[in-house]
């Protein structure tokens, strides 16, 4: 059951703008958070971050196809080391999409500087996995902008060519009726792609040489572009996040000039995939001896997943690839 009543709640709405050859889209998170943030006491600058992440994820996610799973994950050397999140595409239409998300980091590093800043030297990644016996897909991009939602933007001007753009909002909010608890919600514009892109080989105008949207487009694309940013920009953090404005009624208030086409929302929850089955898999490439070390006091071989909490609780003889033909690996 949604934690709100609100039908938009919880959902992303992919668009299309004829008149500018711009498609995008409108995400809404609020029990998706709720689910991601219960599991873990995350200091304010770290769930800020897993907000944000979460909501790139859900936004960038609408897009996989049925059964993908979509992986964004953030590698650092600063004090948050590390951000996790999984995408998994529902397994028939209609049904919604799954999020989960973690992150690692050295509460003793932790500061009172801005949330992007708890971040130092690092990479952005994304990972689609496709399924079985193929290839997983993987881009990286450097952290850079000073935002998450700017790592993305660079990621897709390096790896995919494609002019993109975000704008995010995401914090404590106080609802009638509710105890405080996190949303979030965000618009993500890009231009559509075209059959061919001719790139400098010597490097973007962006920070470090990184590709920029401008550096994509020309002519009336270009202008196209800038007209959607400037339309784009007028919106307020109230609207993103939206308690009282709907994903169609924003774009009709913020792109009516440009003819927006709204289509089916995809719904999004939490959810984990973890299992005793999948803990075993991870621990069959141990030995015996290994296991052993493993093993705690009370004799069992322990694993907690990272993203839900769950604890499981395993025989030593049942798992690794010496599991005794009586095990359940």
């Amino acid at each position: 059951m949604k934690s709100s009543a609100r039908v938009w709640d919880d959902t992303v709405l992919p668009f299309q703008l004829d008149k500018s050859d711009i498609r995008g889209r409108v995400a809404r998170l609020d029990g998706v958070l709720d689910g991601v943030l219960k599991q873990h006491n995350y200091p304010k600058v770290v769930e800020a971050l897993v907000a944000e992440m979460a909501l790139l994820t859900a936004i960038i996610g609408e897009s996989i196809k049925l059964r993908w799973k979509l992986s964004l994950q953030i590698q650092s050397k600063g004090a948050v080391r590390m951000i996790a999140t999984d995408y998994y595409g529902p397994t028939k239409k209609g049904e919604p999409a799954k999020i989960r998300a973690y992150a690692s980091f050295d509460e003793n590093r932790l500061s009172e500087a801005p949330y992007f800043e708890q971040l130092g030297e690092g990479y952005f990644a994304i990972l689609i996995d496709q399924g079985k016996d193929m290839k997983p897909y993987k881009g990286i991009t450097p952290l850079s902008g000073g935002s998450l939602a700017s790592c993305a933007e660079a990621y897709f001007a390096q790896s995919e060519q494609l002019p993109t753009r975000f704008k995010l909002s995401f914090g404590k909010s106080t609802e009638k009726n509710r105890t405080e608890h996190w949303r979030a919600g965000g618009i993500m514009v890009q231009h559509m792609p075209k059959s061919s892109i001719e790139v400098s080989g010597e490097g973007g105008s962006g920070e470090d040489g990184l590709m920029v949207a401008s550096d994509l487009l020309t002519g009336d694309e270009h202008d196209d572009w800038n007209r959607v940013n400037i339309l784009l920009d007028t919106v307020e953090e109230i609207e993103l996040t939206g308690p009282a404005v709907e994903p169609k009624n924003l774009l009709i208030r913020l792109f009516h000039e440009e003819v927006p086409r709204a289509f089916e929302p995809q719904n999004v929850e939490f959810g984990c995939t973890c299992s005793e089955e999948r803990v075993r898999q991870s621990l069959s490439i141990y030995s015996a001896k290994d296991i052993e070390k493993m093993t705690t006091p009370e004799g069992t071989v322990t694993a907690d997943c990272q993203f839900c909490g769950a604890h499981y609780n395993l025989s030593p003889e049942t798992v690794g690839f010496q599991a005794s033909e009586n095990g359940q690996s």
